[in-house]
């Protein structure tokens, strides 16, 4: 079992071996956290070729070589070949974070299907057991949260930093939160509207009690 966690990797060298579909599968969703990508391949798809020229990702053009890996934090080995791929594995360093696609046993981490909404990020993993079924489950939450989601996401923090500067009260705090986090809050969708009359009415609670305690 693994230990599940959310990698920042925005601005480190993730370093992609190979150029087919499946590397661009995993460059893309490098590329949506802010790694700085470098492909090694001979060859490859024509999305991946546009994002190179582009200067979106680095690319060299040519086979692996051990010195591919040197400054990269993660390293994706994502070749059609074993024997590169295990190649790939081999010359990672301990320190670099390995990712080699068709042999679970040689991951030091394995890349979930993943659901984002704005700031929300639900990610779905087997650990390599099964991908299908990743992915099928990944398709039910995207219908479970739609794209409604990062835009609520995006309001509660905002309320969020108005809730912490504006009510010193714990027990207030922690109500106007349950009550932002509520579904029916969410489809209300008047969320301005309905957040300014909860903390109004929050701030006279706790000022009552401020008075009642002299």
């Amino acid at each position: 079992m693994g230990y599940p966690v959310i990698l920042q990797v925005r601005g480190r060298r993730a370093v992609v071996v190979g150029g087919g579909k499946v590397a661009a599968r995993k460059i893309r969703g490098l590329l949506e956290a802010g790694a700085d990508v470098v492909m090694i391949a001979p060859k490859a798809e024509p999305e991946l070729q546009a994002l190179a020229a582009a200067g979106t990702i680095g690319w060299c053009i040519k086979t692996f070589a051990p010195g591919d890996l040197d400054g990269a934090f993660l390293v994706i080995a994502a070749t059609n070949d074993r024997g590169v791929n295990e190649a790939v594995a081999q010359a990672a360093a301990p320190s670099q974070l390995v990712n080699v696609v068709d042999d679970p046993e040689r991951c030091d981490f394995h890349v979930p299907a993943v659901v984002r909404r704005g700031p929300l990020t639900i990610a779905v993993s087997t650990e390599g057991a099964s991908p299908a079924v990743a992915r099928r489950i990944r398709r039910e939450l995207e219908e479970q949260y739609g794209e409604e989601y990062g835009p609520y996401l995006e309001f509660l923090q905002r309320a969020r930093d108005i809730v912490l500067r504006e009510v010193d009260d714990a027990e207030g705090r922690k109500r106007l939160f349950r009550a932002l986090a509520a579904d029916s809050f969410r489809q209300n969708g008047r969320w301005d509207e309905k957040f300014a009359q909860l903390l109004k009415k929050e701030k006279e609670r706790i000022q009552e009690r401020k008075d009642e305690n002299g």
